[in-house]
């Protein structure tokens, strides 16, 4: 609630993207929902959680370190800014991409940058980066989420074959994930080809992959 990813995508992304607010699944796969739990930029409500969670109890501010690399680092910045106007003390760490990459494998970056675009087009491959069996360096559950009712649902979906019941399952699952927040998702990011006026036919599609087949030069 901390920091307003609409500003952010304006101004940092030239609106290319869409606000993270609806959880880990993006928009067009089965399982997103705009009607569940949902995050928004809620500067009070942000400072009140870090009042009940005892942040400004101790004597010595708590220091939040976020690792990330360069290409990212404006947008770190940004977040920094609008925590530290919460009075919370955060320090961004920026970390050559495979010295980070390594840390977070190996379990050794407890704050981080990341991003996760999908092997094939189902909400599942975004969902199990929180089952408790995916746990890194062995999976790529990399924050080391676990939790139990989670875990049944996610059990559950890889074996329903049914698209209406395992998107409901994925939804279940969305909440949870939101609730509990393990990660807190920036944007989805969103693909721009810009071509020459003579060429037709080059289209977007779901993995983001060249496809030449219909492509004309004119």
């Amino acid at each position: 609630y901390g920091f307003d990813r609409k500003k952010m995508i304006k101004y940092l992304r030239n609106n290319i993207g869409k606000a993270g607010i609806y959880g880990i699944i993006p928009k067009g796969l089965g399982g997103y929902s705009e009607n569940g739990e949902q995050y928004s930029y809620n500067p009070q409500k942000a400072h009140d959680l870090l009042v009940k969670g005892g942040y400004f109890s101790t004597k010595k501010p708590i220091t939040i370190t976020l690792s990330t690399t360069s290409a990212y680092l404006d947008l770190c910045k940004y977040i920094q800014q609008q925590l530290i106007l919460l009075g919370m003390d955060v320090k961004v760490d920026v970390n050559p991409p495979g010295a980070l990459r390594e840390q977070i494998a190996q379990g050794k970056s407890p704050f981080f940058r990341g991003s996760w675009i999908a092997d094939y087009a189902d909400a599942e491959n975004y969902l199990s980066l929180f089952y408790s069996k995916n746990f890194a360096p062995k999976g790529p559950n990399y924050t080391h989420f676990s939790n139990k009712r989670f875990d049944i649902l996610y059990e559950q979906a890889s074996k329903e074959t049914s698209n209406e019941k395992r998107y409901d399952l994925y939804k279940q699952m969305n909440d949870i994930i939101i609730k509990e927040a393990p990660i807190v998702v920036l944007y989805y990011d969103q693909v721009l080809r810009f071509t020459q006026k003579n060429i037709s036919g080059l289209h977007s599609n779901a993995m983001n992959l060249l496809i030449l087949k219909t492509v004309k030069k004119n």
